[in-house]
């Protein structure tokens, strides 16, 4: 079968022939319907050996970290799951045991590592490829009628924003307001879960006019560039207090500073983007009594909520569709910023 694979460290994805897995007891064979690009995957791209081997990565292996399809076949002991049926596949692969992965939250499971990595398309076969095989029924979330390509960036693009905002809902009273910075794949379903969940006025800011403008048709009741003038003008409009919520989407050092410079006393400043930057804390350079955190992921129930908004209407990412032979061309415009919304490739179109 065709995979888009990474090969060595530092080098561009590679459509490559390789075999189609056989699930073994306690597996799930998927057909992948859709597995979207994130920007996570041009960070994983960049990475050096060393950084690498640290997190345990064997190469090469399959990219793509959003995935969703049908059940292809099953291995001996796994109940519960008919061929054909359509699910999502939860992204962070825990040992299952743990404390936190008894709660669902394999996100941030005690003992990492056990697959060879931290899941599918990260250090272990993902799902740019016409098969995904998954190591247990538990990371598989039924869809119902939810079409897999759209189903698919849910998985990252909505479940880590919306981890991020329901931590943070006590604070998001009626006269509240959430910025989002960056209104990329992820971002622009922080828009639209902001809007579903809260009251809160949504200011989102970004580099890019196109971007802001979908930001608009989402929901966010304020857009603005991201340049010098942002903090100041995201000061005035809330009355000089900053925002209870700042969601950095982007995470490096141009975006950082302005998340702190709009964060409110007792706000939350949470970092959902991997951009490498730094935020320095001291007594002066946060709000009093502000929070600053990092996220990774949702759990399997947060999932599950996420999945129920999609089939319900209320939310829905805004998706291309771009066949397995395209995914090069995918991530060059990835890259360049050039995808609105979420782009997701579908091996079995």
């Amino acid at each position: 079968m065709r995979a888009l694979q990474m090969t060595g460290p530092q080098q561009p994805f590679e459509l490559r022939e390789v075999a189609q897995p056989d699930p073994r007891p306690g597996q799930v064979l998927v057909k992948v319907g859709g597995a979207g690009a994130c920007h996570s995957d041009l960070h994983l791209k960049e990475w050096p050996g060393e950084m690498l081997e640290l997190l345990g990565f064997s190469l090469p292996f399959t990219v793509g970290h959003e995935n969703a399809g049908w059940v292809e076949a099953v291995g001996d002991g796994v109940h519960g799951l008919e061929v054909g049926q359509p699910v999502a596949v939860y992204g962070p692969w825990g040992c299952g045991r743990c404390w936190n992965c008894r709660q669902s939250r394999e996100n941030y499971c005690e003992a990492p590592g056990e697959h060879g990595g931290m899941g599918g398309g990260l250090g272990i076969d993902g799902g740019m490829a016409e098969y995904l095989l998954v190591p247990s029924p538990r990371l598989l979330v039924p869809i119902g009628d939810l079409d897999p390509a759209v189903a698919a960036p849910l998985g990252d693009a909505a479940l880590t924003p919306y981890h991020g905002i329901k931590r943070s809902l006590h604070k998001l009273r009626a006269g509240s307001s959430a910025v989002v910075i960056g209104v990329g794949g992820l971002g622009h379903m922080a828009v639209e879960l902001l809007r579903e969940l809260s009251p809160a006025r949504i200011i989102a800011v970004d580099i890019d006019e196109a971007k802001l403008r979908l930001a608009s048709d989402l929901g966010a009741h304020e857009t603005m560039l991201s340049d010098g003038h942002a903090a100041e003008a995201i000061k005035t409009m809330t009355a000089g207090q900053g925002a209870e919520l700042v969601l950095d989407v982007v995470g490096n050092d141009a975006t950082l500073p302005l998340a702190a410079a709009v964060t409110r006393v007792q706000g939350d400043l949470t970092i959902l983007g991997i951009g490498g930057g730094t935020l320095p804390v001291s007594f002066f350079g946060v709000p009093y009594e502000a929070s600053v955190q990092t996220t990774y992921w949702g759990s399997t129930t947060e999932l599950m909520e996420v999945l129920d908004l999609a089939r319900s209407g209320r939310i829905s990412a805004r998706v291309s569709t771009h066949p397995l032979e395209d995914a090069p061309r995918v991530y060059d415009l990835l890259e360049k910023g050039e995808i609105e919304g979420r782009a997701v490739i579908t091996p079995n179109a």
